[in-house]
């Protein structure tokens, strides 16, 4: 039987959990083979309905938010919608990322299982970043003699589907444990030398402002046990540069 869903926040119009990674938030014909989902298990485990309201990626883990009616859903989607919300990741990347930056890269839409019919457009896409922590693993990894590692946080300013992920590989930071736009090379050395077999990008900050019936939200969460027990490991193997 699964672990419950952790809960961080719970109100009248609302509920917010940490999402362990590997799990959708909702079921989808992405991955129809899948029938274990957060809205399923939430739903047994509280014995009411819940609705989704934002979607994180099956392999990130971290804050959701859901909403207890569909009014209250329809209102925090158009916060979400409107860039009322403030989130923010951390995520253990490829390479030494410098300082603090913005990545204003638009995106084509992803689309997965089916064939594209309309035509295609670029969308607006805009992350923050800033480094947090660099480190360095003196074994070759790949082409290189060392294996260099940074620590970051991440903001997304715009919401498209694996928008974090796809603009750290644009930069050529990849994020760890990205089976799709990651670094194979790098993942099959951190799942051999930590055991890594999962994304390693979790949201640990949700933020929003009061508005009408909306309470304001305010929410900071450590990373699992899991990411620290990784970013632990990381740190007493590699020097910390800094």
């Amino acid at each position: 039987m699964a672990d419950p869903i952790a809960i961080v926040h719970e109100d009248d119009s609302c509920i917010v959990v940490y999402k362990p990674a590997g799990l959708l938030v909702h079921r989808t014909r992405l991955d129809a083979g899948e029938n274990d989902a957060l809205v399923q298990r939430l739903r047994e485990q509280l014995g009411y309905f819940v609705y989704p309201v934002h979607r994180l990626d099956k392999p990130t883990a971290g804050l959701t938010l859901l909403a207890k009616s569909p009014d209250a859903a329809a209102t925090y989607s158009m916060a979400f919608r409107d860039g009322l919300v403030e989130k923010h990741y951390l995520a253990i990347v490829r390479g030494w990322v410098q300082g603090v930056g913005v990545v204003d890269y638009p995106l084509l839409p992803e689309v997965i299982g089916r064939t594209r019919r309309k035509p295609v457009v670029h969308q607006d896409a805009v992350s923050h970043f800033s480094a947090l922590e660099h480190f360095e693993l003196p074994v070759p990894v790949g082409r290189y003699q060392s294996a260099r590692f940074s620590l970051i946080d991440l903001r997304p300013l715009t919401g498209r589907r694996h928008q974090l992920r796809r603009h750290m590989a644009h930069l050529r930071h990849p994020i760890i444990g990205d089976t799709r736009h990651g670094d194979g090379v790098q993942n099959r050395h951190f799942e051999d030398r930590w055991g890594v077999r999962r994304l390693m990008l979790v949201a640990v900050s949700l933020g929003l402002p009061e508005a009408g019936n909306r309470p304001k939200l305010d929410l900071k969460v450590e990373p699992d046990p899991h990411f620290c027990e990784i970013l632990a490991g990381i740190r007493s193997g590699m020097p910390n540069l800094d």
